[in-house]
């Protein structure tokens, strides 16, 4: 196990996501060990060095908005990526009912995260 910075857990967590499927920021949050840092995800999410290798546009907010953020290239360029990857639309959010990381998704994540990394986070 290596020890690694907030910033690289949440990558780490982002780049878990199946392809498909949907996380939100609390969900991330949640996987790299406080709920409460859903904001400094958004953050990190916004500076991803590389989209092909940290898969941030399967992060939503929690009523599965698209983020207006420039990162993508706007709400449009995220949502397309989206639905490349056969994620569905209603009224302009994700289908979270049937596209959002399920429990299983969730567990079989955390449990990676925790085989792969230290519990302590050096934080930047």
């Amino acid at each position: 196990m290596k020890e690694i910075s907030l910033s690289e857990k949440i990558y780490a967590a982002v780049r878990l996501i199946p392809k498909g499927k949907v996380a939100s920021y609390s969900q991330i949050a949640a996987l790299i060990g406080n709920c409460n840092l859903r904001r400094h995800v958004g953050n990190v999410l916004h500076e991803n060095p590389s989209n092909e290798l940290t898969p941030c546009h399967r992060v939503v907010n929690a009523k599965g908005f698209c983020s207006g953020s420039f990162a993508f290239g706007g709400p449009d360029i995220q949502r397309m990526k989206l639905e490349a990857e056969g994620v569905s639309f209603i009224n302009g959010h994700v289908d979270l009912l049937n596209f959002q990381i399920t429990q299983d998704d969730f567990e079989w994540m955390d449990a990676e995260l925790k085989k792969n990394y230290t519990a302590e986070i050096s934080m930047p």
